[in-house]
């Protein structure tokens, strides 16, 4: 009777301890990751949150992206691990998808972040080909009435002074 109990009770441990351990397992990688802003431009600084799994608040804990080189992650304490990142000046703009590696596994998010285009400075973004014929017909239409109002005040001007 005694052998009953101490084997019903290793069976109950061991199927507790088995259903615990994915559960357990899955809990160390992050969760989620996010960037601050998750909007920039090229060349811009970007900071990353992992949060989730307290796998990457351990030293050489690292993420990554197509956008960035890879960078250590920071642990801020609990299950949180942060990194600055500079995005490369050359990045495209779009999506870009980061991935974390902590204690050796791999785990990828995507659209976390957005590079977007740069602007045409000095220029507002509104040409890119140079001076159209639009450009030239409203540049000489100003520059004639100019001289035509200029030259009405000086006829009137003249004639008052004969007065």
């Amino acid at each position: 009777m005694r052998t009953t109990r101490v084997l019903a009770a290793s069976a109950a441990a061991v199927a507790l301890v088995g259903v615990a351990a994915p559960t357990a397992g899955a809990w160390d990688q992050p969760s989620s990751v996010t960037a601050a802003p998750n909007a920039i431009a090229p060349g811009g600084q970007l900071v990353l949150s992992v949060s989730g799994g307290d796998a990457c608040a351990i030293a050489g804990s690292t993420i990554s992206s197509n956008a960035f080189p890879t960078t250590n992650l920071t642990s801020m304490g609990g299950t949180t691990a942060t990194a600055t990142v500079r995005v490369n000046a050359a990045a495209s703009p779009g999506s870009y998808s980061v991935t974390t590696k902590c204690e050796g596994k791999r785990k990828t998010f995507t659209g976390v972040f957005t590079v977007i285009g740069g602007v045409r400075g000095g220029l507002g973004g509104g040409s890119s080909t140079g001076v159209t014929s639009t450009d030239i017909a409203i540049g000489g239409g100003l520059v004639t009435a100019a001289v035509v109002g200029g030259g009405v005040f000086w006829m009137r001007r003249r004639a008052e002074n004969k007065i």
